[in-house]
């Protein structure tokens, strides 16, 4: 086993007690890096690698900073990074540097990480597929014919190819959830708040997007979650958090899951999706968890409708300055241009229904949850698909009539802003990954983090079934 196969957490503890140095861990991500980015494109805006190796000897014999000491990180280009190109996926920003770190960059950097470059992402970060024209497509490690998601799909590619031990993504429509399904990695979105903004734009409103760790196991995502979270008084809502680390041992016998499969034919999933997600399901009985089906305990169009609504009315208020300048307005892709558009076209009446519905699935959700500790659902709806698709037009026949329809089975998580692991659950006839949503009530964070731990112990997909690249 190579440096770049272990874990964040196996190298923090080496480098602590100087069994290992910064150096040495950069020198090998950066071998393995140069040997295999190319086949997937994960990872963009590449930092110097003298540069590089010049911070980590410095770090060799520095005071040890916090857990990601000397660690090789490279962050999501929806975050903004002093000194690195950020682009957000858009031409508008293909050649941007940014002066000061977003706050999670700023977190990263006092916990030790040295940042290396970023990893890809869709324009604006709109899509489940990783594709842009500044930076082009990324690539499933498992399959480099299909793609890796999105719209964490380049941290989750980089994770599964072992080039990076651990990453931050971000959800608002599974957007490191469904990667982590496509590319048999483990991504978590903490309840929302748990994890803050950054102080700029609508932060009373913008309660749908978070982000969140993503990782090869279960205690690297509970590590990288202290050092991301915690209150930022410039913004609402903040939550308390946890020692998650310290949290991770339960006994799941007598545990109470609630599986929600296809929510009553609601979602449509490709064929060996359900099967697959019940093959983890059995692994969570056989560590003495009862599982009963549920059957769909809130109508899902009616979620859906506050769901695009939300979404278009967010998208509009942010993008609404680079909608009216005309020659920003032509470098905006398709997809983002259906969304202002839905967005401005809203009434108030429209906007308050949508946040009626959204309060409505809140309260159905808090009563499921005093009967169940957990629920889970696939993780997606579709195998990864061919790279050169822009999204699946279809599902077992069923029409998609958005760019992002075939995404719909993480809606009922993100609007309302649980808790959810993301589990990989193996492998389909194809040879492609996915996985399934492990699901707990508004701030069970350290309860579905310390289930997903048995979970792992038990199957270890990354671990056992690493790419062929």
């Amino acid at each position: 086993m190579t440096l770049t196969d272990w874990s964040a957490s196996d190298l923090a503890r080496a480098i602590a007690a100087r069994r290992i140095a910064p150096s040495e861990v950069m020198a090998a991500f950066l071998d393995r890096i140069g040997a295999v980015n190319g086949a997937v494109n994960a990872i963009v805006s590449l930092r110097d690698a003298d540069r590089l190796m010049a911070e980590a000897r410095a770090a060799d014999d520095a005071p040890r900073a916090g857990w990601l000491h000397g660690i090789p990180f490279a962050v999501k280009d929806l975050v903004a990074t002093a000194g690195i190109r950020t682009t957000w996926g858009s031409p508008v920003h293909a050649d941007h540097v940014p002066v000061k770190d977003d706050l999670l960059a700023a977190r990263l950097r006092s916990a030790g990480a040295i940042l290396i470059g970023k990893t890809n992402t869709p324009e604006w970060g709109q899509g489940s597929h990783s594709f842009n024209p500044v930076h082009g497509v990324t690539l499933n490690p498992y399959d480099a014919s299909r793609t890796a998601g999105g719209s964490s799909g380049g941290a989750a590619a980089a994770l599964a190819a072992r080039m990076v031990p651990v990453a931050d993504g971000s959800d608002m429509m599974g957007s490191l959830r469904n990667p982590a399904a496509f590319c048999n990695v483990y991504g978590f979105r903490p309840t929302w708040g748990l994890v803050p903004q950054d102080a700029v734009g609508d932060t009373h409103l913008a309660t749908l997007a978070t982000e969140g760790p993503m990782a090869r196991n279960v205690e690297d995502i509970a590590r990288l979650l202290q050092v991301i979270a915690g209150e930022n008084p410039e913004v609402p809502f903040p939550r308390p958090t946890e020692p998650w680390p310290d949290l991770l041992e339960t006994d799941l016998t007598g545990r109470r899951i609630g599986w929600l499969g296809d929510w009553g034919g609601a979602y449509p999933c490709e064929p060996g999706i359900l099967d697959l997600c019940r093959d983890g399901l059995s692994v969570l009985s056989g560590l003495g968890a009862r599982v009963e089906e549920v059957a769909p305990p809130f109508p899902a169009e009616q979620l859906w409708q506050a769901w695009i609504t939300l979404r278009a009315m967010l998208s509009a208020g942010s993008k609404g300055a680079l909608y009216a300048d005309p020659a920003k307005r032509a470098q905006l892709k398709p997809e983002s241009l259906w969304e202002i558009e839905q967005g401005l076209s809203l009434s108030a009446a429209a906007v308050h229904e949508a946040s009626v519905i959204r309060s409505r699935w809140y309260m159905r959700a808090a009563r499921l949850f005093d009967r169940f500790d957990f629920l889970v659902m696939p993780s997606a709806q579709v195998w990864p698909f061919p790279a050169g698709w822009r999204w699946p037009q279809q599902i077992n026949g069923r029409a998609m009539d958005t760019y992002h329809r075939w995404m719909e089975i993480v809606i009922p998580v993100s609007l309302i802003g649980l808790p959810a692991l993301a589990l990989p659950c193996g492998f389909g006839a194809g040879g492609l990954p996915m996985g399934m949503q492990l699901i707990g009530r508004s701030g069970a964070d350290a309860a579905v983090l310390a289930a997903g731990q048995q979970y792992h112990r038990a199957t270890d997909w990354p671990g056992r079934r690493p790419p062929p690249i």
